[in-house]
């Protein structure tokens, strides 16, 4: 049976479908999916629109108990959820279930946050005069998500923008439909008004398209790639829309000399290949100290062997799949340009099984002017890149183009703290993984990886909300 769009509480079909496969295993058939366009598009704005005074109005605790149910739920939930999200994104079922949970603290946090939502009393400089300063929500929102991630971000970009009273339209990517779809059944069950939360599944192209064009559209939550992210970017300032993006990032982990060996590899083993690489948190570039450079790459080679390829339902696994086709073929071009780059590649290889499968991969002796150093690749595959001290590892670090998460394995106090301090990127994390982050604080980048307020925590406030300053003259 065919999976429908979400539009004004109603289930809504549309004129084509497509099948969700598992990457894994391309005979696992996980269901079909309505493909929306930009029709569908309009009937969602427009019910949203029409919920949006009753929504902003609502007591708070109305909207607080609505998404605590809605955790609730997909906390009771999760083995059922995390087995679909890893048979539809390829990530084992221990992350997809992990994945799970977080979205069901998420929109807990949040049921928590409609009911502290403050503003500000001011003395004004003119006698007899109050100003109170309050928080507004902005109306429709509509919110652009990935594959990679497919119920926790959809989870922390919908938990905040219902919690502070906007109405919401939600496109989720159409390589994992299943993850969104199961969200929104949940809102539904939990309560969620008519036209409140809306579901519009189908291709990028079209349906953010008309979100982005959409004139009842008052902001954009956009997580994907850079390309994209540019596109929505001048939509958006077209049309003088509300816009907050995050965009990926090709994150430094610095292993100094001074470094516990084992906490360094084990971090750089997790951040550059478990979700197989498919983090924009993923540690894609390992900045290591000359003096102790060929042992962590002889380290990380042995640890790299041990890792367990396979399917993510199986419980031993410790890496799954690519996600599709199409990005297994961009992994192994990078792994054949960083050869001719002149880099020592070490794994990398498409397995020889079915599904979309590849071996993690090692740039040894890359540099930082590469292009296989530069751009981001999304995969399991990360350059190791030699600093002569600390001051070099740490210029090496900021040269690039984004700034989202960086890290650094050391036991010196001062290397930690000067680390954190110089690092030009928006999390810093100091002998942990560049990847894996709380989800109530906030979370974005610098530069190319991110564009305007933060996600996540009390700071999602400040995209979801707008500030209105009233006075009052007692007389």
């Amino acid at each position: 049976m065919t999976k429908l769009n979400l539009i004004g509480g109603e289930w809504v079909a549309a004129q084509t479908e497509i099948e969700n496969r598992s990457p894994a295993n391309p005979d696992d058939l996980i269901g079909q999916f309505t493909r929306g366009d930009a029709e569908t598009v309009n009937q969602a704005v427009a019910a949203a629109a029409a919920a949006f005074p009753a929504w902003a109005n609502a007591s708070p605790q109305l909207r607080a108990d609505i998404l605590d149910r809605a955790g609730n739920a997909i906390l009771a939930r999760s083995a059922e959820i995390g087995r679909i999200l890893a048979r539809e994104e390829g990530k084992t079922l221990a992350e997809a279930t992990g994945e799970t949970v977080r979205a069901g603290q998420l929109f807990k946090f949040f049921g928590g946050e409609a009911v502290r939502l403050a503003g500000d009393a001011i003395a004004s400089i003119r006698d007899g005069v109050d100003v109170e300063v309050t928080r507004e929500p902005l109306g429709v929102v509509g919110l652009i998500t990935p594959w990679n991630f497919p119920i926790a971000i959809p989870a922390w970009k919908a938990a905040p923008a219902l919690a502070f009273g906007n109405t919401v339209v939600m496109k989720p990517a159409e390589q994992t439909p299943a993850s969104a779809h199961i969200l929104a059944e949940i809102l539904q069950e939990a309560g969620c008004p008519a036209g409140v939360f809306n579901l519009a599944m189908g291709p990028g192209s079209v349906i953010g398209n008309a979100l982005v064009e959409h004139p009842q559209v008052a902001a954009i939550s956009f997580t994907g790639s850079e390309g994209v992210g540019q596109r929505i970017a001048e939509g958006c300032a077209r049309h003088r829309k509300k816009l907050q993006m995050e965009m990926g990032g090709k994150n430094p982990m610095v292993v100094m000399a001074d470094a516990n060996l084992d906490v360094a590899v084990g971090a750089c083993l997790n951040g550059a290949f478990f979700s197989t690489g498919q983090r924009c948190t993923a540690s894609s570039r390992l900045i290591v100290e000359e003096g102790i450079h060929d042992a962590f790459v002889e380290r990380m080679e042995t640890a790299m062997n041990k890792l367990v390829l396979g399917d993510p339902l199986e419980t031993e696994t410790q890496i799954g799949p690519v996600a599709s086709e199409s990005q297994l073929r961009g992994n192994l071009g990078y792994v054949d340009l960083a050869r001719e780059e002149g880099a020592e590649v070490i794994g990398g290889a498409h397995l020889d099984r079915p599904g979309f499968f590849q071996a993690p991969a090692l740039f040894v002796n890359a540099t930082n002017d590469m292009r296989s150093s530069r751009e981001e690749i999304f995969g399991p595959c990360a350059s190791v890149i030699k600093a002569s001290d600390f001051d070099h590892a740490v210029a090496l670090a900021n040269d690039t183009e984004f700034g989202l998460s960086s890290g650094i394995c050391t036991t010196s106090l001062r290397h930690s703290r000067e680390f954190k301090r110089r690092s030009e990127a928006g999390m810093v994390m100091v002998n942990l993984p560049t990847a894996g982050v709380d989800y109530h604080v906030p979370f974005g980048g610098r530069k190319g990886s991110s564009f305007g307020s933060r996600e996540q925590g009390r700071y999602a406030v400040e995209f979801y909300t707008t500030v209105k300053t009233a006075y009052t003259f007692a007389g």
